[in-house]
C-alpha cells in the first residue's frame, strides 16, 4: 500500500481548479460542440470529409478521425491558431510518412489557403515537403543520449533563468553549443522530399513540427507499429522490418513514451534557448520580435511530462506497459491483489500517462478505499485530459476520459456498485 499523504486545503484548491480548466478546454470536444472551439471548425472538417478523408486508412482508424485528433490535442495543448490548423491538415498534401495526398500539393494549394488562411497553409505545406523522420529523428533525437537530455534540461533552465533575471549569456556552455551545432539560429536546410531543392526550415519551425510529432505520435502509435519495427527496447528507432505484422494486433499500449518525453526535452531546448537567444539581442537594443524567425509563433509546453521536463527511461516504460497489461488482461496468477501489485509498479515506472492511475482507482473502488480511489481517478482524469489522446487504445479518448470521471464521482461520493447490472448501470457524468 502506499504511503498516506496530507494535501493543504490550499493544494487540493489549486489542483482542482487546474482539472476544471483543463476540462473546459477539452469539453467541447467531448460534446462535439466544435464551432465554440472555432466557428470555422465545422466547415473545415466538412472540407475533409469532402476530399475523402473518412475513407483513408490510418494505423488505427480512419485518417479523417486522425486529423481531428492533432487538432484536439494541439488545441489543448493551447498552441497557436495556426498551428492547430496546420495539425488539422498537416498531411493533406502528402509527407515523408504517408502517402494521403488529399489535396494536389501544385493545384490545391490555393485551395487550402482559402480555408485556412495563409499562415497555416504555409506551415502544412512546409510540412509536407520537410524529411521529416531525419530531421526529427536523425538529426536532432539521435544526436543525444537521455542522460544528456537530463543534463541539458537542468543546465538550460538555470541558464535562462541567469539569462532573464540578471542578463548573462554564455554562448560556450555545453548545452547551447551544442544545440546551435544541430540547429543554428538561422535554422537548417534540408531537401524537399517532392523536388530534391533546397528548403531553410526556421528554428522555430523545427521547434513546432517537433511538438506536431510528439501530438501526432502520441494519437496513432499502439502494439502494432511495435510489431512492425520490432521495438523491443522501446527506444523506437524504426530499426526493424516485420511487414508481415498482422493488424491490428494485440492491442497493447505502444512503446512510444521515451521517443516522444526525448522529442519533448529538446522541444524545452529549443524554447529556452530561443528565450535566451532573444533576450541578448533585446538587451543589446535589437528588434522586440523578428518575424523573419518566425518569433510571431508561440512556442507553447505541452503539459506531458510535466511541462516536458522528464525523460522516461525505454527499458522502465517497457516494464510499466508489460506490468499494466497482466494487470487488466491476466489476473488469474493472482487476482485483484496482484492487480494492485502490478498497476502500483507500472505507475512508479512510467507515471505519466492516465490509464493505469484510471483501472488502480477502480480496483481501490472495489474495495471500498474511496480516498485512495479519488487519488488515482483525479490523476487519471488530469493526465488523459493533458494527453487529448489515449495511451491505451482499445477504448477511445472520450470513453476514458467519462470512465475516469465516474470513478472520480463515485470516489467523492462514497459509493461503488456491488452488483454486475449496478455496474451496468453507470454512465451519467456531472
Amino acid at each position: 500500500m502506499p504511503p498516506s499523504f496530507t494535501v493543504s486545503p490550499c493544494q487540493d484548491s489549486e489542483k482542482n481548479s487546474y482539472l476544471q480548466t483543463l476540462l473546459a478546454s477539452a469539453r467541447p470536444f467531448l460534446r462535439g460542440e466544435l464551432e465554440s472551439v472555432d466557428k470555422n471548425l465545422p466547415s473545415l472538417i466538412s472540407v475533409l470529409r469532402s476530399v475523402g478523408a473518412g475513407e483513408c486508412w490510418h494505423k488505427h482508424g480512419s485518417f479523417l478521425d486522425h486529423l481531428v485528433d492533432i487538432y484536439r490535442i494541439l488545441k489543448i495543448w493551447k498552441a497557436p491558431d495556426s498551428v492547430c490548423l496546420c495539425g488539422l491538415f498537416h498531411s493533406a498534401y502528402s509527407n515523408s510518412y504517408v502517402n494521403l495526398a488529399i489535396f494536389d500539393p501544385n493545384t490545391g494549394r490555393d485551395v487550402v489557403r482559402n480555408h485556412v488562411g495563409e499562415a497555416a497553409e504555409r506551415l502544412i505545406h512546409l510540412f509536407c515537403i520537410v524529411p521529416r523522420q531525419p530531421l526529427i529523428h536523425d538529426d536532432l533525437l539521435f544526436k543525444y543520449s537521455d542522460l544528456e537530455l537530463v543534463e541539458h534540461l537542468k543546465a538550460s533552465e538555470l541558464s535562462l533563468r541567469n539569462a532573464e533575471e540578471k542578463g548573462l549569456f554564455n554562448g560556450e556552455e555545453s548545452w547551447r553549443k551544442k544545440l546551435a551545432s544541430l540547429l543554428p539560429a538561422s535554422g537548417i536546410t534540408v531537401k524537399n522530399i517532392q523536388t530534391g531543392e533546397d528548403v531553410l526550415v526556421p528554428r522555430r519551425i523545427v521547434a513546432v513540427f517537433l511538438l506536431m510529432t510528439m501530438a501526432d505520435f502520441s494519437d496513432q502509435l499502439f502494439g502494432f507499429q511495435d510489431l512492425l519495427f520490432e521495438n523491443l527496447d522501446g527506444r523506437l528507432e524504426f530499426t526493424g522490418n516485420n511487414f508481415g505484422a498482422l493488424w491490428p494486433g494485440d492491442g497493447k499500449p505502444g512503446l512510444w513514451v521515451n521517443s516522444i518525453s526525448r522529442m519533448g526535452a529538446i522541444y524545452s531546448l529549443i524554447a529556452r534557448e530561443e528565450e535566451v537567444f532573444i533576450e541578448e539581442r533585446k538587451r543589446a537594443g535589437g528588434i522586440e520580435v523578428d518575424k523573419e524567425r518566425d518569433e510571431d509563433i508561440e512556442l507553447v509546453m505541452a503539459p506531458v511530462f510535466e511541462n516536458c521536463t522528464k525523460v522516461v527511461d525505454a527499458g522502465g516504460q517497457v516494464e510499466a506497459r508489460n506490468m499494466y497489461w497482466e494487470a487488466v488482461y491476466d489476473t488469474s496468477k493472482g487476482g485483484l491483489e496482484r492487480a494492485e501489485e502490478l498497476l502500483l509498479s507500472s505507475i512508479e515506472k512510467n507515471p505519466f500517462v492516465g490509464e493505469p492511475h484510471v483501472v488502480l482507482g477502480q480496483f481501490y473502488m472495489t474495495k471500498g478505499r474511496f480516498e485512495e480511489a479519488e487519488r488515482e481517478a483525479e490523476k487519471g482524469v488530469r493526465l488523459l485530459l493533458e494527453w487529448g489522446s489515449p495511451w491505451d487504445k482499445r477504448m477511445s479518448w472520450e470513453g476514458w476520459v467519462a470512465w475516469a470521471r465516474i470513478l472520480l464521482m463515485k470516489a467523492r461520493e462514497k459509493s461503488w456498485p456491488q452488483t454486475s447490472w449496478g455496474i451496468l448501470n453507470l454512465g451519467l457524468v456531472k
